[in-house]
């Protein structure tokens, strides 16, 4: 776990770097009123989710997110935007040659020599997030942390929570789950649909995700006695007593850097901000795979690109 654990805990301060870069590059990103697609593939995909979520909700403009194989070429767009670590990825290049010189592209990338850099029309290069991990944690936090830097979002006080984030106690003794559902709403969604493929990535672990409000129709079946159900931003009414009726154990940050189950957490504080929360999922799916005997360094089936050829 040499790789792994030093970028999660890197992630406070590449946010803040992320948050001095990003009034240096404001013409290259999403000017308010654009209508903007957002693509990735992957962890990628899902950054792009939580920011088309987050810029429609702070009043910045339509943001459609997408994965970068689905794109509906046949939609008009003000500019696309491409989050991609390696700047290889077979789909993002395939795309961002079919639209050049069509809609107006910008890429997030960790690699500055990355082939697209060169098919992109504007780049926005993170070389002090890049990665040598093939799962991906701080790259795709900071990208999103640029993203919501340029949205006004406060960054000090996100970077506050993640300096806690990356010591606080686990929610729960990995050992002792068989498997976690994660839930979110509005731009939190694509933050639980990150943390549960950290789960399935480092750990071959049974993770799902779903938008909170649509958990109990249907997902919420499977919750039980040694199962998790955690869950990031606001809370539907009724939830925690409707998961704590299965008898599953339910995480929901209510403290800076605490994190508590159902009946033990303290009532009245300030919860910390998602992102922070998504580095303790990164951190509970290390432990996971600790617990369950395997490397989160050398995951299974995986590569840190997916090149096609």
């Amino acid at each position: 776990m040499a790789y792994v654990n030093a970028e999660i805990a890197s992630q406070p301060d590449c946010w803040r770097q992320a948050a001095e870069l990003a009034p240096t590059v404001l013409d290259r990103l999403p000017a308010s009123g654009e209508r903007v697609a957002v693509v990735g593939c992957g962890t990628s995909w899902f950054m792009a989710m939580a920011y088309a979520a987050r810029r429609e909700a702070t009043g910045h403009g339509e943001t459609d997110a997408f994965q970068a194989s689905e794109f509906p070429s046949g939609r008009r767009y003000d500019r696309l935007l491409a989050i991609t670590r390696s700047g290889t990825t077979t789909e993002v290049l395939d795309l961002l040659a079919t639209l050049r010189g069509r809609i107006p592209t910008t890429v997030l990338v960790g690699d500055p020599t990355s082939p697209a850099v060169g098919l992109a029309d504007s780049a926005v290069t993170m070389a002090f997030a890049d990665e040598r991990s093939v799962v991906q944690t701080r790259f795709a936090t900071t990208a999103l942390a640029l993203l919501r830097a340029q949205l006004g979002d406060n960054i000090d006080a996100l970077v506050a929570d993640a300096e806690v984030a990356v010591r606080a106690p686990l929610p729960i003794d990995p050992s002792l789950i068989e498997q976690v559902t994660f839930l979110g709403r509005g731009w939190t969604v694509g933050l639980a649909q990150e943390a549960a493929l950290k789960c399935r990535e480092a750990a071959t672990f049974w993770a799902e995700a779903y938008p909170a409000m649509d958990y109990r129709h249907g997902p919420i079946s499977v919750a039980a006695p040694g199962r998790l159900v955690w869950a990031f931003g606001e809370l539907p009414d009724g939830l925690p007593e409707d998961v704590a009726a299965t008898g599953a154990a339910f995480a929901h940050s209510r403290t800076h850097g605490v994190r508590t189950v159902l009946g033990r957490w303290a009532a009245g504080r300030t919860p910390v901000d998602p992102m922070a929360d998504l580095i303790l999922a990164q951190r509970f799916a290390v432990a996971l795979a600790t617990s369950r005997g395997l490397d989160p360094d050398a995951p299974r089936h995986l590569s840190r690109s997916v090149v096609l050829t």
